[in-house]
């Protein structure tokens, strides 16, 4: 079991009130933000959201939590063999039972995936291919949805950064892509979904989500 289920959560409200001022809390908790993909970069980047203050999501993933994915994605021993969305869930909410969670177990392919966001605020590409990558980025930009992709978080060691095109950032190092002799592994993975997280948070409180 993951928190106590009969005892409610904080008040998030109250949790950031030292870090940040009202209006910033405000415009975080109202934001709604699309989480496209909920493994390595997805789960963690909503952990990193939610930590700071964001309360409305839609996560979208197909797929089920598999005894590989532990070593980098935001999931436990026993919810291996659950559907990545509900487990993903059940994790968020023992942060804040107040989230309003909207989940989707659909693949995201081809030009209608950005139907899938209508309503988000900014999106969070995280799926896993190149080609998935690009396809998923073009659907959601011609959408009309700002979106923050990642590229290039195989192996280890390396330094990653931001680039920003219009309603499109990408972050990563842009050329270590995972394959062979350069794994998935948390550190890096970790450290993309946090700029990830960084720069939706960023977006929101510029007032430059779209």
């Amino acid at each position: 079991m993951i928190g106590d289920a009969a005892r409610p959560g904080p008040d998030w409200d109250d949790v950031l009130a030292r870090h940040l001022p009202p209006g910033h809390i405000a415009r975080l908790r109202d934001a709604r933000v699309g989480i496209a993909g909920a493994g390595g970069l997805g789960s963690n980047c909503a952990m990193l959201l939610v930590r700071s203050g964001i309360r409305r999501l839609r996560i979208a993933d197909p797929d089920v939590v598999d005894l590989s994915n532990l070593n980098r994605q935001f999931f436990f021993p026993g919810q291996v063999g659950r559907t990545k969305v509900d487990a993903l869930a059940e994790n968020l909410r023992a942060l804040n039972p107040m989230l309003e969670l909207e989940l989707i177990r659909e693949r995201l392919d081809g030009p209608a995936a950005g139907a899938f966001f209508t309503g988000c605020d900014i999106v969070a590409e995280a799926v896993d291919s190149a080609a998935a990558k690009q396809e998923l980025v073009h659907a959601l930009l011609a959408a009309g949805h700002g979106v923050v992709a990642a590229s290039g978080m195989g192996g280890w060691g390396g330094d990653m950064s931001r680039r920003v095109l219009g309603r499109l950032t990408v972050v990563g190092d842009f050329a270590a892509e995972v394959g062979p002799g350069r794994p998935a592994l948390a550190p890096r993975v970790m450290m993309a979904a946090a700029m990830q997280a960084d720069e939706i948070i960023r977006r929101i409180l510029e007032g430059e989500e779209k």
